[in-house]
């Protein structure tokens, strides 16, 4: 009857709310409330990166645009680190450090999910290791597995050479840095929203409720939802209700429900319809 329901993303869409236009004709009091909210924001990011070479600091935050909403796993705090360090101009350690992180989601996936695996004749390659720095091989791996999405798949092997261009001795590193780190970051993103996202239309998504997101019953198991969204996606039933969503997600859910098991569309059409007048 229940399913898991995404209730906490990390995400930073300030970039959104400070490229957002505001037109003269618009009402005066949404006019007010929009330049609000963008001074407040832009107040909010000098307390946080500092006052000196504000406007360049600006440029780099409005070049890396928003932060995709990501279902939160271990990837996140060293995501924002490395963003950090492009917006204050640390442009190499961003290029390298973002290298080196999809290179450490690669080993945290393989790592986690190979006891799944041991069926699979490339788990005879991997069984031993502990880390892993053969890109080509790990991705490889997580193809046989059908963890990896088609887009996720096409970003890990541009970042792999964008890792090897940065580390190995490339002239164009001391001049295009900036460039390369943007490049790389970027890069990184995409792998987040094709394989880590917190809403959008991956195929393990129940997304037919608006502004809900849940995992399909049918997806439960596989190795890597289980593994990376069912930790931080509460089991509810249809007629849950958010308490609280700040600071953090407090779920009532006291519901006795019917005791069978339902379809995703059922699940959706119960949520959809509401709690029975009875039930209430």
């Amino acid at each position: 009857m229940k399913r898991h329901r995404i209730v906490i993303w990390d995400f930073d869409s300030r970039a959104h709310i400070l490229a957002q236009p505001i037109s003269e004709d618009w009402d005066a009091e949404v006019q007010m409330a929009l330049r609000k909210n963008r001074e407040s924001t832009l107040d909010a990011l000098r307390a946080q990166f500092g006052e000196h070479d504000f406007e360049v600091k600006l440029a780099n935050f409005m070049a890396l645009g928003p932060k995709s909403f990501s279902v939160v796993a271990y990837h996140n705090r060293f995501y924002e680190q490395i963003r950090c360090a492009f917006v204050v101009g640390a442009y190499y350690p961003a290029l390298v450090g973002a290298c080196a992180l999809g290179e450490r989601v690669l080993n945290r996936l393989i790592l986690r999910l190979r006891n799944d695996y041991k069926s699979r004749p490339s788990y005879k390659k991997i069984y031993r290791k502990d880390a892993f720095d053969d890109w080509g091989l790990g991705i490889e791996t997580l193809v046989d597995w059908g963890v990896l999405q088609e887009a996720a798949v096409a970003a890990f092997i541009e970042l792999k050479d964008k890792r090897h261009a940065a580390v190995h001795f490339r002239r164009e590193v001391d001049t295009e840095h900036a460039k390369l780190a943007l490049g790389a970051i970027q890069c990184f993103g995409r792998i987040i929203e094709a394989q880590f996202a917190g809403l959008g239309s991956l195929p393990w998504m129940l997304s037919s409720v608006p502004g809900e997101v849940y995992i399909r019953k049918e997806w439960e198991e596989v190795p890597f939802v289980r593994e990376f969204y069912l930790p931080t996606s509460p089991l509810v039933g249809p007629w849950h209700e958010i308490v609280e969503a700040m600071p953090m997600c407090v779920i009532r859910d006291s519901f006795e429900y019917p005791n069978h098991e339902v379809s995703d569309e059922e699940f959706v059409e119960m949520r959809q319809r509401g709690q029975p007048a009875n039930r209430r």
